[in-house]
C-alpha cells in the first residue's frame, strides 16, 4: 500500500484510530471484535496492521543505509532495559509515526509504550496522568498542542474559537512536565513541537469546512514558541515537516513522520554528545528493528 492510497477512508481510520486506548475500561479487546469495529473481518485487518508495521520498518531500515544517520542512531541515549513513553495525538498515534519508526531503530532490550490518542487535547491528556505514573518511564517523549489550537467556527471572514486558550494549554503542559516525571527523571523527558500545517490545504478540506473548524500557523507557533522557551530539550519540527502533509494539511505523509524522526534522533544525539560523562546508549548495533513496543 503506497502513501497515495492514505485517502482511502478506511485505511486512513485504521491507521490513525486505535479504540483499545480510548475503550481500556473494557479491558483487552480481542482482534476480532476491534476488526468489527472498522466494518473488517480479523485477516483484512490483520493484513493492515501488518502493512503499517512493514512500511515502519521499511522505512527504519532505508534511514540506517546512511552510515551518518546510522551513527547517529548509535548515539542515542537510551539505555538496555529502560522504557520510553510517547504522550501525543495523531501525530503519534499514527501507526506509521515517527514513534513507530523509532522502535525499528532500537534493539529489542528498550521498550516503547505508545500512550497517543487521536484528537488528544493537553486537557485531556492530564487524565492519562495515572497510566504514566504506573508505567514508571525512564524516559517521556511528548508531543502534543496541536489538536489545543483547533479553532471551532472557522469560516469565511471568521477566525474562530480556540478549542483550549492559550493560558490553559500553557497551563496544562506544565502540569504534565510536573506531575507526570517521576523525581529522578531529570532531563529525560522531551518535547516535541507540533508539526507544521498548511493552512490552504486545511482551510479547503471540505470534511473540516462542513464542521467549521480549522488551525492557524500563528496558533501552532505559539505552542511550539512556549515550548521551546523550556528548560527541557524541545525538537523543533515545523520546518522538517513542511509541505509534507496528506490531503487535509494537518496529518502528516510517511515523508513527513520520517522527518520527524530524524529531527529526533539528530536532537537527541547531538544532546548525548554535549552531556559531560555520557556513555553510548542503546543504539541499532547490529539491529535494524525492533524495539519493544506494547500500547
Amino acid at each position: 500500500m503506497s502513501e497515495d492510497r492514505t485517502g482511502n477512508m478506511l485505511e486512513k481510520l485504521v491507521r490513525f484510530q486505535q479504540p483499545e486506548k480510548t475503550l481500556r475500561y473494557l479491558g483487552e479487546l480481542p482482534e476480532a471484535r476491534l476488526a468489527d469495529l472498522f466494518g473488517l473481518d480479523t485477516d483484512a485487518y490483520r493484513a493492515l496492521l501488518r502493512d503499517f508495521d512493514d512500511q515502519a520498518r521499511a522505512t527504519a531500515a532505508e534511514l540506517l543505509k546512511d552510515s551518518d544517520f546510522a551513527d547517529l542512531a548509535d548515539r542515542l541515549p537510551f539505555r538496555p532495559g529502560q522504557r520510553i513513553v510517547a504522550l501525543g495525538e495523531s501525530t503519534t498515534a499514527d501507526r506509521l509515526s515517527w514513534f513507530s519508526i523509532l522502535r525499528h531503530l532500537l534493539p529489542d532490550s528498550v521498550v516503547l509504550v505508545n500512550l497517543a490518542v487521536s484528537g488528544l487535547t493537553t486537557t485531556q491528556a492530564l487524565a492519562q496522568l495515572p497510566q504514566l505514573s504506573f508505567l514508571r518511564p525512564d524516559w517521556v517523549l511528548c508531543m502534543l498542542g496541536a489538536n489545543d489550537t483547533q479553532r471551532l467556527g472557522r469560516g469565511a471572514g471568521a477566525p474562530g474559537t480556540r478549542l483550549v486558550s492559550e493560558a490553559e494549554t500553557a497551563r496544562n503542559l506544565l502540569a504534565l512536565r510536573e506531575l507526570g516525571g517521576t523525581d529522578d527523571l531529570g532531563d529525560r523527558w522531551i518535547w516535541l513541537t507540533p508539526s507544521s500545517v498548511d493552512q490552504e490545504r486545511a482551510d479547503a478540506y471540505p470534511h473540516f469546512r462542513r464542521a467549521g473548524i480549522g488551525w492557524t500557523r500563528e496558533d501552532i507557533d505559539g505552542v511550539a514558541d512556549f515550548l521551546l522557551g523550556l528548560p527541557d530539550l524541545t525538537v523543533d519540527t515545523r520546518q522538517a515537516t513542511a509541505g509534507l502533509h496528506l490531503d487535509d494539511g494537518i496529518h502528516l505523509t510517511l515523508d513527513g513522520q520520517r522527518a520527524v524522526a530524524v529531527a529526533l534522533v539528530e536532537a537527541l544525539a547531538k544532546a548525548a554528545d554535549a552531556a559531560p560523562g555520557t556513555e553510548t546508549g542503546a543504539g541499532t548495533g547490529t539491529n535494524t528493528g525492533t524495539g519493544t513496543e506494547t500500547s
